[in-house]
């Protein structure tokens, strides 16, 4: 089996909108949840989001094809060209354009252009309906583009789980390198949902907070947790076998080196009350890591922590089935508690906060920490940075529909 690393990383997010600017917020405990500004919400249950702020497409598209992609797929294309650009791969060059592939994933897709055409349609009629309706909607879309963009005629695989979307897609492209099937992917997951549908759905079925103060609307682990935050953006790595990477001269931010793919089979919403699902996923990529004593191990999570009562209960408690004793260790925080949750985003650019924890011995925080819940009794690293020579990082998402994912990284080493 192929040594799979980490060559190339772009992010857009609520708390910046490259690497560095996104890594420097986390760190430092900033806050990205706000009020929401992208529509008037006074008829919503729901007044706070995180919002990707000072976004310009035409960064990164053609002004012309900009009305012709929707929000989430621009994001998707943004973090993809800061990726491929950090990697120096370019098809044809120092890749085979067939050995270089796509798994790029969102769980809402076109919600915005969904949004807005269904509002034409039913105000101007059918006529009126943009021709572009269907591409901009679809959840393949922002894979598709990105390999049109970087001539990626390799594997091609839009993962859709709900908030487990890229981090299942990372993981399925890390099998794929490991496995032969490809050099290098460009792997993740985008999401643009904050809209007047989109807000109120997820209210209605009781998963996001009302809780109208920003700072401390998002609350993980904390015992006044009362719902998700909705966030956006997109998070993108160049997943390459290692050999490959090597042989060019590649910059290797780490290695990837564990993956585990579990269903609860046991609500639509909930996770499972004994957390048995999301307790295997930590286990098998712990596995397939070849982590033999995880006890020698220091050990960072980046947990799912999305700041809802039974999500925050039951993977604290899978943590400590999956990690036993060592569990209270390990240092556990959910950086949810600055980005809001991006859904189908949130995986990737919670990956890339555990490659650069490992690369720069910083652990972000859980910001808003103040109340400890008995059944929440790991360290969440509240509320201020810390520093730890870590020898493994672990991210873990649990979505709608009882999917859950877990990824594996070890800091990289010839």
């Amino acid at each position: 089996m192929k040594r799979v690393v980490i060559t190339g990383m772009g992010v857009i997010s609520p708390v910046g909108n490259d690497i560095k600017n996104f890594w420097e917020n986390l760190t430092a405990g900033k806050n990205g949840v706000g009020l929401i500004t992208r529509f008037d919400t006074s008829e919503q249950k729901v007044r706070v989001a995180a919002e990707v702020k000072d976004f310009d497409p035409t960064q990164y598209i053609e002004k012309t094809q900009v009305r012709k992609t929707d929000l989430y797929a621009q994001y998707a294309m943004a973090a993809a060209v800061q990726a491929m650009e950090d990697s120096g791969l370019e098809a044809g060059k120092n890749i085979d354009a067939q050995r270089l592939g796509v798994y790029v994933g969102s769980g809402t897709g076109g919600i915005n252009t969904i949004t807005e055409q269904c509002e034409k349609f039913f105000t101007s009629g059918p006529k009126h309906i943009s021709p572009f309706l269907i591409p901009m909607m679809i959840c393949n879309i922002a894979s598709g583009n990105i390999a049109i963009r970087f001539d990626a005629q390799g594997v091609n695989l839009p993962v859709v789980t709900a908030c487990a979307t890229s981090t299942h897609a990372i993981g399925e492209a890390f099998h794929a390198i490991r496995y032969g099937y490809a050099d290098a992917i460009i792997s993740g997951g985008a999401e643009a949902a904050i809209n007047k549908v989109g807000v109120a759905g997820f209210a209605n079925c009781k998963a996001l907070t009302t809780c109208e103060d920003p700072e401390c609307a998002c609350t993980p682990f904390d015992q006044r947790r009362s719902g998700f935050v909705m966030g956006e953006g997109a998070g993108i790595v160049v997943l390459e076998e290692y050999e490959h990477a090597k042989e060019r001269g590649a910059h290797i931010y780490a290695e990837i080196v564990g993956y585990a793919n579990t269903c609860d089979a046991h609500h639509i919403t909930a996770p499972h009350p004994e957390a048995v699902g999301a307790q295997r996923a930590f286990s098998l990529a712990l596995q397939e890591a070849g982590i033999k004593d995880i006890s020698r191990e220091k050990v960072y999570i980046n947990a799912h922590g999305t700041s809802t009562p039974l999500n925050d209960r039951s993977e604290t408690l899978a943590i400590k089935l999956a990690l036993g004793k060592a569990a209270y260790d390990a240092y556990v925080s959910s950086t949810k508690s600055m980005t809001g949750h991006m859904l189908g985003a949130a995986g990737a650019v919670e990956a890339i906060a555990c490659v650069m924890a490992l690369k720069t011995g910083v652990i972000p925080p859980t910001i808003h920490y103040e109340q400890a819940d008995e059944n929440c009794d790991l360290n969440y690293v509240p509320n201020k940075a810390t520093c730890a020579e870590l020898t493994l990082a672990l991210s873990d998402s649990l979505g709608f529909g009882g999917h859950n994912g877990c990824l594996a990284f070890r800091p990289f080493k010839d």
